[in-house]
């Protein structure tokens, strides 16, 4: 299934490869695509996700989980 979040404050390449770092080492999670342009992270997993553990794992990230 896909999911897409809406993540504030991300601004480079690097930004990018932090939140799918992060995001894709969430359990279950296949592959995280992000487009920069929009901000919009979209999670591919087996399994609806937790959206608590999708926000703690942007925040770690340094960055926000819009919504």
């Amino acid at each position: 299934m896909e999911t897409t979040y809406q993540v504030s404050g991300m601004t480079c390449g690097h930004c990018v490869n932090s939140v799918q770092t992060e995001v894709g080492a969430l359990p279950g999670v296949s592959e995280v695509r992000v487009d920069l342009a929009s901000g919009a992270v979209t999670v591919s997993s087996e399994q609806p996700l937790d959206e608590a553990a999708v926000r703690a794992a942007v925040d770690e990230a340094g960055y926000n989980l819009v919504g």
